[in-house]
């Protein structure tokens, strides 16, 4: 058989076919088998028998599909709560159709398995509610980032797609965080950031389309790809609609104030859990140097800086310009805490060494030659924090390549509705 001959054989795009789903998979995928070959479906539910529709086929032994039509449901099926998710919806909710226990189950499995394939480590995972969300898993976001359209309409983009859904249903934020949007013409390309801080007050922020360069609106393939994303992280103008664009945040009794597009925990209840957590796992000693890498506006910091007390030291290390100054002036009564402006990478070579090490690095996880360095710095603790269970761990494999082992493991729906899960690993030697 010709390769063109192959390729037309395996080339299921847009093809209906009956599965049984297995498995859940990283990404919010069921695994089915049909024909020989491996089809990720999303939009289902293990057990369950359903059409399915081929959404994306490279050839090879797999494929990707959206469930289409329900033969035989599973008990954990529910009516979805996000109205615009679904197949050829929005992207913001894929598992609305699961039963909140059940999303944790589905999101444990996944975990589990990441730890297991690429950690090596067996071990049976758990994944806890946050608190400070509401009945159903619904209106727990303090903040939302919408997508504006060609025709100046705010909404959510398709799953994988720049296509713009103009709809402000979904319910991971209060409805309060949409009011009058709907209603005004926006800069088509832009974006708009929402916030509804711990004072209660709404900030809107729009952010200037992106500035795309000619690769990136040329090239459909993994350079134009490559470029719009550059395009995306670049610095873009901004401009405060609503509020002071400056919200205010609290962790116990300290509070920060500050951009209203920098990085805060989506989920209400998820700073001061994970703050808690660190706090309890650290146990640093007084006088102790710990770092505090990808440390943001300091929350982690503030709790280490307690533990250290006023002879030690805390470096918490950001690659955000605006972050480090928003936490040095939270943290201005801390002597003990020095923020550093800079990419861990580069500044590991920098830090004194460490008792104690907490991290929380970005989707793409720390990766072998951070872990490594850190590593050879000798903290006795190391105090991991993930949000996609395949770098996760990938990392935590790094870790006991290191010579650390997992202690201990929590795991949280820090995104109700969704496949995503955060976790926290303490580590030791």
């Amino acid at each position: 058989m010709s390769r063109r001959e192959h390729e037309a054989r395996t080339d299921w795009s847009g093809r209906r076919i009956e599965v049984v789903l297995g498995a859940p998979a990283h990404g919010g995928f069921c695994v089915a088998r049909h024909d020989g070959r491996v089809v990720f479906v999303r939009h289902g539910l293990p057990g369950e028998r359903v059409f399915a529709v081929v959404t994306e086929d490279r050839g090879g032994a797999f494929c990707f599909a959206d469930t289409v039509e329900i033969l035989e449901a599973s008990a954990d099926r529910i009516e979805p709560v996000c109205p615009i998710s679904g197949p050829g919806g929005a992207g913001c909710c894929d598992l609305a159709h699961v039963a909140p226990e059940a999303q944790r189950r589905f999101t444990a499995a996944v975990v589990a398995e990441q730890l297991r394939r690429l950690g090596g480590i067996e071990r049976a995972v758990t994944v806890e509610e946050l608190p400070g969300g509401s009945v159903g898993g619904t209106r727990w976001r303090s903040r939302i980032r919408l997508a504006v359209d060609v025709a100046g309409n705010p909404g959510f983009r398709r799953y994988r797609s720049n296509d713009v859904v103009p709809e402000l249903t979904c319910p991971q934020i209060d409805d309060r965080a949409y009011a009058g949007l709907a209603e005004r013409v926006w800069q088509p390309g832009s974006e708009l950031q929402v916030v509804l801080d711990d004072a209660g007050d709404r900030h809107v922020v729009e952010i200037a389309p992106p500035r795309v360069s000619p690769t990136g609106r040329r090239n459909h393939g993994r350079r134009g790809a490559a470029a719009r994303r550059a395009a995306m992280g670049a610095p873009r103008a901004e401009r405060v609609v609503e509020g002071s664009g400056r919200p205010v945040e609290r962790v116990g009794d300290r509070r920060w104030q500050l951009s209203a597009t920098g990085f805060w925990q989506a989920h209400r209840g998820a700073a001061t859990t994970y703050s808690s957590t660190v706090t309890e796992w650290a146990q640093a000693s007084s006088g102790a140097t710990v770092w505090d890498l990808y440390g943001g506006v300091g929350v982690f910091a503030a709790a280490l800086a307690e533990q250290v007390g006023a002879a030690g030291h805390v470096e918490s290390v950001e690659s955000s310009r605006a972050a480090v100054d928003d936490g040095a002036a939270a943290l201005s009564d801390l002597a003990q805490v020095s923020f550093r402006h800079g990419r861990v990478e580069r500044a590991l070579g920098e830090l004194p060494a460490p008792e104690v090490v907490v991290l929380d690095p970005p989707r793409a996880g720390a990766g072998r030659s951070v872990i490594e360095r850190l590593a050879a710095a000798g903290p006795r603790r190391v105090i991991h924090i993930g949000c996609d269970p395949a770098s996760f761990g990938r990392d935590v494999g790094l870790y006991r390549a290191q010579g650390y082992e997992l202690a201990d493991l929590r795991a949280f729906a820090a995104f109700p509705s969704t496949h995503h899960v955060e976790c926290l690993a303490l580590l030791t030697r």
